[in-house]
């Protein structure tokens, strides 16, 4: 059921949503919580489109506020409110009031949704795009307890993840946090099955992608070690590779859905590690309302001191290399210039491998 009203108020909004409810035949209010989505006319599908699939598990008032831009000075000069109000299989498992601000009623937005707010229930004002820099002190975020946002829809992700860091408040969080939930589940679980000690880590994802960054931050902050970012193709974070006195722990995600896990000793692993859907991580911030504390200590880390500790005491890992370049080069300085006596049969038991038999064979030909 929708019901479409033109330069409109709050009240006039509420007596509509009381009227459609018992024109669907639910005149009570089984909301648990009031969204509030704050956005744009191109990205308010999506969202809202995110918000009801998660108003499945999470039934919930939705307020999408749309602030209309006016392109002239008559057009500012005309404030208007227009309200669309859905109810039933078009809203979900929820309500939800689209409301489009026009004119000097956008800087007024708090005024137009403070009405709408379900007396007695949270509050989350989610921002899709464009979200302030300090979400707290917004007019729209001082209503909420919890405010969400995404450093990945920013022009600048990584200075936008910086702004974060210096403006966080206890309620804040980000869907690029949310994104790398699977990933610290399934590497708390690896090092879980392995008595050993974390000496250093990679992480590996995309350029310019706040989850690579915030997942580094994290594991720096929990394990007390230096982390190195590398670069890849993407999607997403595609590898997180652990050096303990094990042996190394690997989660590896090269296409964006199947990963495989690697401990030393154990036999490799197919996890499911797909990338998730905005409705779930919408879901997902919806289970709780309290402050996240891991967030909170992750982001206050800083990348500053995360470059620092990753270029001063965690250079790329060279243990595996000599020997690797050993074994490579010991055959072929052998093949090269035969050398006999000790110094020759020592290089020729230390690496018995199918390239190193075959230096007799053109030492003989070479004679």
């Amino acid at each position: 059921m929708k019901t479409d009203l033109t330069d409109t108020t709050s009240s006039k909004i509420n007596k509509a949503l009381v009227l459609g409810r018992r024109a669907i035949g639910t005149p009570a209010v089984g909301m648990v919580l009031t969204l509030v989505i704050v956005t744009d006319e191109e990205n308010a599908y999506d969202a809202l489109k995110a918000a009801n699939e998660a108003s499945r598990e999470h039934p919930s008032r939705t307020l999408v506020v749309i602030k209309r831009v006016s392109r002239s000075p008559r057009d500012r000069a005309n404030t208007r409110l227009d309200a669309e109000v859905r109810l039933g299989a078009d809203a979900g498992s929820g309500e939800t009031v689209v409301l489009r601000l026009y004119g000097e009623v956008v800087d007024q937005a708090q005024s137009v949704v403070l009405p709408l707010l379900l007396p007695d229930a949270p509050v989350v004002v989610w921002w899709p795009v464009n979200a302030p820099t300090d979400p707290a002190n917004d007019p729209l975020g001082a209503l909420a307890q919890r405010r969400v946002t995404d450093t990945y829809a920013a022009e600048q992700p990584i200075q936008e993840l910086t702004a974060r860091a210096d403006t966080y408040t206890p309620g804040d969080t980000d869907l690029s946090w949310t994104r790398i939930t699977p990933w610290r589940s399934m590497l708390a679980a690896a090092l879980d099955q392995v008595r050993c000690t974390v000496t250093s880590v990679d992480v590996e994802g995309e350029e310019f992608n706040p989850s690579v960054e915030l997942l580094a931050m994290w594991l720096a902050e929990r394990l007390k070690v230096p982390v190195r970012r590398s670069r890849s193709a993407g999607p997403g974070l595609t590898s997180v590779r652990l050096e303990t006195s094990a042996g190394p722990i690997v989660l590896d995600r090269p296409d964006g859905s199947l990963a495989t896990l690697s401990i030393e000793g154990q036999p490799h692993r197919a996890v499911a590690l797909k990338r998730r859907e905005t409705s779930e991580l919408i879901a997902e911030e919806l289970r709780r309302l309290d402050p996240d504390d891991t967030y909170a200590a992750a982001l206050r880390f800083g990348l500053e001191r995360l470059d620092e500790e990753a270029a001063t005491v965690a250079p790329a890992p060279v243990d595996p290399a000599p020997d690797v370049t050993a074994a490579d080069a010991a055959p072929a300085e052998s093949s090269a210039e035969p050398v006999d006596g000790p110094a020759g049969e020592s290089a020729e038991e230390s690496g018995r491998k199918a390239p190193a038999k075959k230096a007799p064979a053109k030492k003989a030909a070479s004679k």
